[in-house]
């Protein structure tokens, strides 16, 4: 008994250690569950210092905000920067790729940057969040 439980032991760690195939393909990442960087129990209305790179944040809940609610760090004109409520965030997306059907949606690129769904002459972009 001891033995088999070894042995299934030694193959799990074993699988656990090899690489991916070589066909597994880029990640996709969809939704807020997958974004890194976000910064847990921040408060509403709070300073916060980064305007442009891992913005986002989970909130405690106030009252005016339920816990967990995304929100992000923005810098109104003439004021110091906050944390405000997000718009629906959609995951990690590239710079200036199509976000059609991605209006009023936020995401991260994959380095961090604050990007958001600009309609703009025609067609739609992942623009930066931050200009």
């Amino acid at each position: 008994m001891r033995l088999t439980l070894l042995a299934t032991g030694s193959l799990m760690v074993a699988g656990l250690l090899t690489a991916p195939q070589a066909n597994a393909g880029p990640q996709t990442c969809n939704d807020p569950f997958c974004v890194p960087g976000i910064t847990p129990n921040v408060v509403l209305g709070a300073p916060c210092d980064n305007t442009s790179y891992y913005v986002f944040g989970t909130a405690v809940a106030g009252p005016s905000i339920n816990a967990g609610r995304l929100v992000f760090c923005g810098s109104p004109r003439r004021y110091a920067p906050r944390w405000f409520r997000s718009q629906p965030m959609v995951g990690i997306k590239e710079e200036n790729t199509s976000c059609n059907g991605y209006q009023n949606n936020v995401a991260q690129a994959p380095d961090g940057l604050f990007l958001t769904c600009v309609p703009m002459n025609g067609e739609a972009l992942w623009r930066r969040g931050d200009a």
